[in-house]
């Protein structure tokens, strides 16, 4: 089972970016600005959502899941399925996982979560303290 920690909504954030275009004030070019690389991994990692593009309105978003850490190697900085990450939270160290929302028509995309998985890291053992030398009168 996976346990999300330090989960961040960008809910806020999506809601003034959709105004900011709604009102004129920024250009929708700006906006619909996906990666090709992020609209392929929307096409083979990623999972429907129900939500409808806040642009185009032509489809669904894709969610598309992010996984960034150092303990990950190579697998740092790729989009994961929903089973890969329950592979990665049993087995890896603590991650990052930014879910990003993609329409696939039009090209938007904006970050809507991101939250900690893996084993918590073992605190640092405490250092023992050396016993002070002992010197000898002789010494």
């Amino acid at each position: 089972m996976r346990i999300q920690r330090q989960v961040v909504d960008y809910a806020l954030a999506r809601r003034s970016v959709l105004a900011e275009v709604s009102a004129g004030r920024t250009d929708v070019k700006q906006v619909c600005d996906a990666d090709p690389y992020l609209l392929r991994a929307a096409k083979f990692h990623g999972r429907g959502s129900d939500v409808v593009c806040p642009i185009c309105r032509k489809e669904q978003l894709t969610l598309v899941s992010w996984v960034f850490g150092d303990k990950l190697g190579q697998v740092s900085g790729s989009a994961r399925t929903s089973d890969e990450l329950a592979r990665l939270a049993e087995t890896a160290e603590e991650f990052t996982v930014h879910v990003v929302e993609v329409c696939r028509t039009c090209s938007w995309n904006h970050l809507v979560q991101s939250y900690v998985l893996g084993a918590v890291p073992a605190p640092p053992r405490p250092r023992r303290a050396r016993p002070p030398s002992r010197r000898t009168a002789s010494e």
